[in-house]
């Protein structure tokens, strides 16, 4: 809901989130569903949403529109537990984890309910996707290792902030003694992926 109590859609989100691509790309002939598709935002999820999508185009893993079959033929030949996000086919979800298992590339939504993620048949949700993944990394299962990036050599620029965020944890940007601008930096992306 915004503001006067009406209702915002994943249309309005995109516009949001991506204000230099043209209307057409964002709701025009290549996915006719796609304005009708997703289901309505309350205003607080809304916000979720855009910041969510924001961050996972500047993350470097999301693929956006591609189809199972890509994701898979794209992960096949990863090592385990590398992961990719793309938008999900499935009404009513909005992304999907594509990640290499042991038994190949398999796919799972990811869950916005209550204004958390999860994943699909799993009760544990976080507050991101990222603290999500995060959490998947972490576990002893070790199911995720790394992302699958578009790119596949990052700049020294995002290596130095992942090694920050991996010393001093996201939570704690504030509190390091750089100047505004890197802590900005920091804060843009404050996770260890």
């Amino acid at each position: 809901y915004t503001e006067t109590g009406s209702l915002l859609s994943f249309d309005r989100i995109a516009e949001e989130a991506f204000p230099s691509l043209p209307s057409q790309q964002l709701h025009g002939a290549p996915c006719p569903e796609s304005q009708t598709r997703f289901r309505l935002f309350k205003n607080d999820d809304f916000k979720i949403i855009t910041k969510t999508t924001s961050m996972l185009e500047r993350s470097g893993f999301y693929w956006g529109p591609i189809t199972v079959e890509e994701a898979h033929s794209r992960l096949k030949q990863e090592p385990l537990g590398t992961f990719l996000i793309r938008d999900s086919r499935q009404k009513d979800v909005l992304f999907t984890l594509s990640y290499r298992a042991p038994s190949g590339p398999t796919s799972v939504r990811i869950n916005f309910e209550g204004s958390r993620f999860s994943l699909a048949g799993s009760e544990k949700s976080f507050d991101s996707i990222f603290t999500l993944l995060e959490h998947y990394i972490a576990s002893p299962k070790k199911c995720l290792i790394r992302p699958y990036r578009k790119v596949r050599l990052q700049p020294l620029q995002e290596l130095c902030r992942k090694r920050i965020i991996e010393t001093c944890g996201g939570e704690k940007i504030d509190n390091i003694p750089v100047n505004a601008v890197l802590k900005d930096f920091l804060n843009s992306f404050p996770y260890r992926l």
